[in-house]
């Protein structure tokens, strides 16, 4: 590699540390978030939807269809590579636009299958871009909190309970205003921060998932003028629900993100008692309460080897701190628009 040419993207190349120095402990969410995680779902997505309408008796023109076309459909999102990805971001080239380059990729893999060809121009039927684009977000945020959030949230809150259990009777003086105060034990500190990351949990858990697929400005127009007999909302809804998420009744061409913005300010509230920990440990190690384990080879300073510093909760602090922002910029900034 030359001194001025592009050095191969890398963990040591990444222009954002999640890809970089984080990458180890950011995979689990990559293939969801990723372009490439966002495109899948998108096709997921479309996928579903002419399948919706195969399924309507009233839709004469997209008969129902047979196990080898449902079988086709569903490999398509199933076995959906890197090189359909690149694909769609070649049609993208053309069409400056990601979704309609999905549909048209739709289309170029039911022409190779004769029964699904023939209904090929029903892929994308009466939907607005924010149709295909506030499911496959809500799949992806479904996703990434129910196999990686929880999860991570459920792990740290168990050994956190393990601790608190394991140094229960430990005595410890306790500081308010950061002076001291009157005894407690460890275990009785850390027990506050169980109790508290399993509401933040739950509250996270319980934070409903809504999607929308009723058209340009959210009325069934073309919907209507196209097939009047057919119960649109009904048709809707059994679709959104059939993906695991929760329905959103009235729209206009968006869906309103509230239920994004709860989720963000719910996960907020468990980032912030994290942060809360991070400092009251911190503050325990400078005291001299607790004691930092050193691992071989390791350099707690350049100049100064007898530290130890307390770097993972410090970058624990600041990461969570930026996360924080932007869950709260997100929060005020999806539900609005124009």
């Amino acid at each position: 590699m030359t001194q001025n040419s592009d050095p191969p993207l890398s963990q040591l190349t990444a222009l954002s540390p999640l890809d970089g120095r984080y990458a180890e402990y950011t995979k689990d969410v990559r293939k969801i978030f990723s372009e490439f995680g966002l495109i899948r779902h998108r096709l997921l997505v479309e996928i579903g939807w002419l399948q919706a309408l195969a399924a309507h008796p009233d839709i004469e023109e997209v008969p129902p269809f047979s196990k080898t076309a449902l079988e086709y459909l569903d490999s398509i999102v199933r076995d959906f590579s890197l090189a359909d990805a690149e694909r769609i971001k070649d049609i993208e080239s053309t069409t400056h636009h990601d979704v309609k380059a999905v549909e048209y990729f739709v289309k170029e893999q039911l022409s190779k299958q004769s029964e699904l060809a023939a209904v090929s121009e029903f892929v994308h039927f009466a939907c607005t871009s924010e149709d295909i684009n506030n499911l496959a977000y809500a799949l992806m945020l479904k996703q990434a909190t129910n196999n990686v959030l929880l999860p991570a949230i459920d792990q740290i809150t168990e050994r956190l309970e393990a601790l608190a259990i394991e140094y229960a009777e430990q005595p410890m003086l306790a500081r308010t205003h950061g002076q001291p105060a009157s005894p407690t034990t460890v275990g009785k500190e850390l027990a506050n921060v169980v109790i508290r990351l399993n509401a933040g949990s739950r509250a996270v858990e319980a934070t409903p998932t809504y999607g929308k697929c009723n058209g340009a400005v959210g009325n069934f127009n073309a919907h209507i003028v196209a097939y009047p007999e057919v119960d649109w909302p009904t048709v809707s809804r059994s679709f959104v629900e059939k993906l695991g998420l929760s329905y959103q009744t009235m729209t206009t061409q968006i869906e309103p993100h509230d239920g994004i913005a709860e989720l963000c300010h719910a996960l907020i509230r468990v980032n912030t008692v994290l942060l809360d920990l991070n400092r009251d440990l911190w503050a325990y190690i400078s005291l001299g309460y607790f004691r930092q384990r050193t691992m071989s080879g390791e350099v707690g300073s350049s100049t100064m080897p007898h530290k130890v510093n307390p770097i993972d909760f410090e970058n624990s602090e600041g990461n969570i701190g930026l996360a924080n922002a932007l869950l709260g910029h997100l929060a005020e900034k999806l539900p609005v628009s124009r």
